[in-house]
């Protein structure tokens, strides 16, 4: 860090956080409501309460950040409540129907539903307009492009108001001149909308991902761009020494620049921090294995790290829309402290996907909500503190958690109130935990082998049980969990992704020359965005992977490519780790059977100063002094209470030790430690939970 603050702005649908690191170490936190309607107000609401805690005027403080950086679900907010613009799509002709026909697919436990409805559409039938001319895989150009049919649609989108246009041809990765043609077109004649086409967007093969990548940023990118303009010229205003930076959802950060053009890289700008800040956190327990989880009122947030690399996925349907583009694998379940239990119709109970979310919340929030909760099943168990106020203003009511859950799920059930409440609690700690199966065994790991970070204020309720269900002896709660997404905005690098298609066969004649140049062409222009950002060459990391398969497959696997110029010898080692990895993901390979390569992707990293945590005084001792008293808790489904110890976290000393069965409230959160577990403050403010041996 070169100024004596970098600023982390995470703007979530509820709540915005902030994190303030300064360059001495210490960290500070903030919240303040969303304001969807204009994101300066909320920014400005936060930035007043960092103001007043540092004693020193908000301009002066934002001349003094070396970053600020800003995460929103501006672009993924638009996307679920579909409030993007009008969009009109130019489509090689006889392809206007692919982005409705969907490759035939249907999403996972509806597939052979009949009532279950079609995807929505972005782009209406009637302004997905056909152009002749055609390109073939290998670049050949078949039927020249017929521009009359680009002027008859233009005409078509004036007419209807179109704002924004989406372009995708048949090989337009092989050959990008028709592609270009209608793009020069289309801008010439429509200066005021928003133009993009699938060779910029997506530039690998596959014409049903590119052309639903592309409408999707056709869709958001707009939308994307009002609110980048307004976050840029408010910290214009107040000072900031350098442009604004913005949260991808590869990972990494951009300028509002390449946000405005390419919306589509912001839909996971929230969640898509996690599992950086997860490393950062596991880092002096020498740990680069972990599962971050992040439980909130409404969902629950699941990211997957291995060998100290996030993973990314692509190729995904996101909200039934398909996209491309890498992006952070961030597993979302409705089980948050809202979510509702309820009866289904064969009289089982089952948690979710319903929430009661913040109004009017669960019952013993007061405000009206008779729905029993995740949260209402915790209060029952003891695992938050009676009467407790949440936020200044809501104070927790034990009694009205009880009645919520006696009168619709335990009578009905014929079952004790305690055996109630657990049953709850159990249900919703099973979902989060299938949803850590398909983050990590689905894609060839083994949950054993991570650690789970916590983030967010409910996951600490539920960790340890988490923990035990998946088989994870390693749990991490650091004390700024609550903002977790926020830190790892400020702790994170600048990234540019490249991507490209290449299908040949990996035989004695595959064209390695070819291969390389392509590669080094992207490395080269990686770097030389990153010196443009004032990366010395020294911050400037390259990786290097491609999509492989075996001949006649559907599927790819993705692979890395060794460092240095693509040889016989590299070939060779990039053919192993293939079958490799496919017996990893898959349990079997075929080392005889042809294997061809499909798509490459370079990365290109500038690396950032990370901010240091301040250290705690590692004096260990007697944990009495911390200790607030005993509640009576549930641990099991035998419906006997413990009386249990309640510590105080802000008043815990580094090395000490608690065992369970214990809760440390923290301000931000409850960490329940269940029986079998014990909790040590490690000196970088992070709680190491282990399970005891034997």
């Amino acid at each position: 860090m070169q100024g004596q603050y970098r600023l982390g702005v995470d703007a979530g649908g509820t709540f915005t956080d902030f994190v303030l690191a300064e360059r001495q170490g210490r960290v500070h936190l903030f919240k303040s409501p969303s304001t969807p309607d204009d994101g300066t107000r909320a920014i400005a609401d936060g930035l007043a309460q960092i103001s007043a805690a540092l004693g020193r005027p908000v301009a002066e403080i934002i001349r003094d950040c070396d970053l600020c950086i800003n995460g929103t679900t501006v672009a993924l907010n638009a996307l679920i409540e579909l409030k993007g613009v009008k969009v009109g799509l130019l489509c090689t002709a006889g392809h206007e129907d692919s982005i409705e026909i969907r490759l035939g697919h249907k999403e996972e436990g509806y597939r052979y539903d009949a009532a279950y409805p079609p995807a929505p559409q972005l782009v209406p039938r009637h302004l997905r307009l056909p152009v002749r001319g055609r390109i073939l895989s290998d670049g050949t150009e078949h039927e020249p492009l017929n521009e009359d049919d680009i002027r008859r649609a233009i005409e078509v989108f004036r007419q209807e108001g179109v704002q924004a246009v989406a372009i995708s041809f048949v090989w337009a990765p092989s050959n990008t001149a028709h592609e270009q043609r209608a793009l020069e077109m289309v801008r010439a004649a429509m200066p005021q909308a928003f133009v993009c086409a699938g060779h910029e967007i997506y530039p690998q093969v596959r014409e049903y991902t590119r052309t639903s990548t592309t409408v999707v940023n056709a869709y958001l990118s707009p939308v994307m761009a009002r609110y980048v303009q307004r976050i840029d010229a408010y910290f214009r205003e107040l000072g900031a020494r350098g442009a604004v930076r913005y949260f991808q959802s590869n990972g990494g950060l951009a300028v509002g620049e390449i946000m405005r053009e390419r919306a589509v890289n912001a839909i996971n700008s929230g969640p898509a921090s996690a599992p950086q800040a997860g490393l950062f956190i596991a880092a002096p327990f020498g740990i680069d294995n972990i599962i971050t989880v992040d439980m909130g009122g409404t969902s629950f947030d699941i990211t997957l790290a291995h060998a100290g690399q996030t993973n990314l996925n692509r190729n995904i349907d996101f909200l039934r829309h398909r996209i491309g583009v890498p992006m952070i694998h961030v597993e979302t379940l409705g089980a948050g402290g809202g979510s509702i239990a309820h009866l289904n119709t064969f009289g089982m109970l089952e948690v979710g996907p319903r929430s009661a979310g913040a109004v009017p919340g669960p019952a013993c929030y007061g405000k009206g909500g008779e729905a029993p909760t995740v949260t209402d099943a915790n209060m029952v168990l003891g695992y938050l503190q009676p009467d407790a106020v949440l936020g200044g203003s809501i104070r927790l009511d034990p009694e009205r958690a009880r009645q919520a859950i006696l009168r619709h799920v335990a009578e009905p059930l014929g079952l004790p109130l305690e055996r109630a409440a657990y049953g709850i609690s159990t249900l919703v700690n099973l979902n989060m935990a299938n949803g850590i199966r398909r983050i990590s065994i689905e894609n060839g790991h083994d949950p054993r082998d991570f650690a789970l970070v916590c983030a967010g204020g409910a996951a600490g309720m539920h960790i340890t049980a988490l923990a035990e269900e998946i088989g994870s002896c390693t749990v991490l709660v650091p004390k700024l969990a609550s903002c977790l997404c926020a830190f790892g905005q400020v702790i994170s690098d600048v990234k540019y992704h490249f991507l490209a298609s290449a299908v040949m066969r990996l035989d004695a004649q595959a064209d390695l020359a070819r291969l390389d140049a392509m590669l080094r062409d992207m490395e080269a222009r990686g770097r030389q965005l990153l010196a443009d950002d004032g990366f010395a060459p020294a911050r400037i990391h390259v990786t290097r992977k491609v999509e492989m398969r075996y001949q006649g497959q559907i599927h790819e696997c993705q692979v890395d490519v060794p460092d240095g110029p693509l040889t016989a010898a590299s070939l060779a080692q990039l053919l192993h780790d293939f079958h490799q990895r496919h017996e990893q993901l898959y349990t079997y390979s075929e080392p005889h059977n042809l294997v061809e390569l499909v798509n490459l992707e370079v990365l290109a990293t500038g690396e950032v100063d990370k901010p240091a945590l301040p250290e705690l005084a590692e004096t260990g001792g007697d944990p009495s002094a911390a200790r607030l008293g005993e509640r009576d808790m549930l641990f099991d489904d035998s419906g006997r209470y413990h009386r249990t110890p309640v510590f105080d976290g802000e008043r815990l000393q580094a090395g000490v030790t608690i065992d369970g069965p214990a809760v440390i409230q923290e301000p931000t959160t409850t960490l329940v430690i269940r029986p079998g577990w014990h909790a040590r403050l490690h000196r970088s403010g992070t709680y190491l939970l282990t399970r005891h041996s034997g």
